[in-house]
């Protein structure tokens, strides 16, 4: 089946779907504006699983145009709201895409970048259009989603109609969502995490009211309590600013009652904070990467007591394990890498079969995250292989840092790395953000840290800094947090550096 006919139906569902700056769009909107996106696009000639780009902020038109390309049988290819015109042209080459779809406030800055442009449908008040779902295979190409590079250079993941559905199926099969729902979408659609938010939600035909102003926490408050809101998904920097910058852990949110907290590791510290500001609602820390789709793992609410910093077990359809190197199941509390089989891991990706073959042999993940397993099975996600900090012949999880120095309510959020050092190898560093109202020093920072960690762990410098590096999708990129450490670290006896 189509991945739009499976997310949007054929007809008949009531209700407002989206709302955006423009106002609120019901789902016979929505239907009218793919079916008029769709006949656009269609109006080109292109053949069947052309990819077609996506540019611009979440929106009523952005879904709508996302949903046409699904519907035309073409792949849809999001393209973060951040890039510059000539990176998108850079990435429509190299794709080989056929168009663009862009609203009309973008069209001029962005048309001397791409084949060809569509500006996509804004307000449709045709509740008559027909949608023509496009024939698709289950193992054709739908989504081609660009990785968020954190730590290397972005790749194009391939989804299939299947991947979508499966992933979509199974997220459904544990989160309790219904159409009553008014859910807070403040991640970005072209995001794994974000396109699951906006795939569970439309296939159970609730709405979905559009924060794409992350950057004031308040704002995001505000919004929540003056749209009812019931739901909310967010990375851990999003949680990092809601909890330590703004009134979200002391304003009433009655409404609100499911809580999806992805994207990275969120402190224990953190977890507990979230889960004390707003007790009406269900914490769901889950786990996931752009190759599985999206979702991978979850961890049920009433566990989050009796497993504290566990990402759960493997959602439904899928399978997880973790491995030594030699492939063979670890014994409880040995660490190993994460591996992940079932429908929703992704066929590999666009143009790199090498790639492919080493991250998915034999349509299984091989995740990169190191991790060890309790007696119940349950998962403990240690750190990333490439961001475990090699010093005086110790291996360092960068989490278990950054979890304690997270432990001062006076950080909003603190990154770990290890910088390049002739003696240690590399030495622990780390860069952290104050709130507003803190005056933290760097001695105490290191005090708390010499308090909760064994020595060889502890940082030897604490870089104050206005904002973490983040990429479009609100994840914490450890190479620019390396080169910032690297420019700042000149003199390690300082009271901490302010950037």
């Amino acid at each position: 089946m189509n991945f739009a006919e499976y997310v949007l139906g054929t007809g008949g569902r009531a209700g407002i779907a989206i709302v955006d700056a423009g106002g609120s769009h019901s789902y016979a909107q929505l239907r009218a504006a793919v079916a008029e996106n769709a006949t656009r696009l269609t109006a080109l000639g292109l053949p069947p699983r052309t990819p077609v780009g996506i540019a611009g902020a979440n929106s009523f038109g952005w879904v709508g145009a996302y949903l046409a390309v699904l519907a035309s049988g073409m792949v849809a290819v999001p393209m973060a709201n951040g890039l510059s015109p000539e990176e998108i042209g850079a990435r429509l080459d190299w794709i080989d895409a056929g168009a663009l779809f862009v609203a009309a406030r973008s069209a001029a800055r962005l048309r001397p970048h791409c084949p060809q442009l569509l500006q996509y449908a804004e307000n449709c008040a045709d509740p008559d259009a027909t949608v023509h779902f496009a024939d698709v295979a289950d193992d054709d190409d739908a989504v081609y989603a660009f990785t968020s590079g954190t730590t290397s250079r972005a790749r194009a993941v391939r989804h299939t109609h299947d991947n979508l559905r499966a992933n979509t199926d199974s997220i459904l099969g544990y989160l309790p969502l219904t159409g009553n729902e008014r859910m807070l979408a403040a991640l970005p659609f072209g995001y794994v995490f974000g396109a699951s938010v906006l795939h569970t939600h439309l296939k159970v035909g609730a709405t979905l009211v559009i924060q794409n102003d992350v950057v004031f926490p308040q704002a995001v408050v505000a919004r929540m309590a003056s749209e009812g809101c019931t739901g909310f998904a967010g990375v851990p920097s999003i949680f990092h600013t809601l909890l330590r910058n703004s009134t979200f852990s002391s304003r009433p949110l009655p409404d609100l009652r499911v809580i999806q907290q992805a994207g990275g590791k969120l402190a224990p510290a953190l977890i507990s904070e979230l889960r004390q500001a707003q007790p009406q609602a269900e914490v769901f820390v889950m786990y996931g990467q752009t190759e599985a789709t999206a979702r991978l793992s979850y961890l049920p609410p009433a566990d989050l007591d009796r497993k504290p910093g566990s990402i759960g077990k493997g959602i439904p359809g899928v399978e997880l394990s973790v491995v030594t190197g030699e492939g063979r199941p670890v014994a409880s509390g040995e660490v190993g890498e994460i591996w992940a089989r079932g429908r929703s891991i992704s066929p590999g990706y666009l143009g790199d079969l090498a790639a492919s073959r080493r991250k998915m042999p034999d349509g299984v993940l091989h995740t990169g995250d190191l991790a060890w397993v309790d007696d119940d099975g349950y998962i403990y996600v240690v750190d990333r292989q490439e961001d475990f900090i090699k010093t005086w012949g110790f291996r360092v999880a960068s989490q278990e840092v950054e979890a304690a120095a997270m432990q001062l309510p006076g950080l909003i959020a603190a990154a770990a790395v290890g910088v390049p050092d002739d003696a240690a190898g590399e030495r622990v560093e780390l860069v952290a953000v104050r709130n507003d109202q803190a005056e933290v020093t760097e001695k105490e920072v290191l005090r708390h840290c010499r308090s909760q960690l064994a020595k060889h762990m502890v940082p030897v410098a604490v870089h104050f800094v206005r904002a973490l590096p983040l990429n479009a999708n609100g994840k914490v990129v450890k190479t620019a947090v390396r080169e910032l450490c690297l420019g700042l670290s000149d003199d390690l006896q300082g009271e901490g550096h302010e950037q």
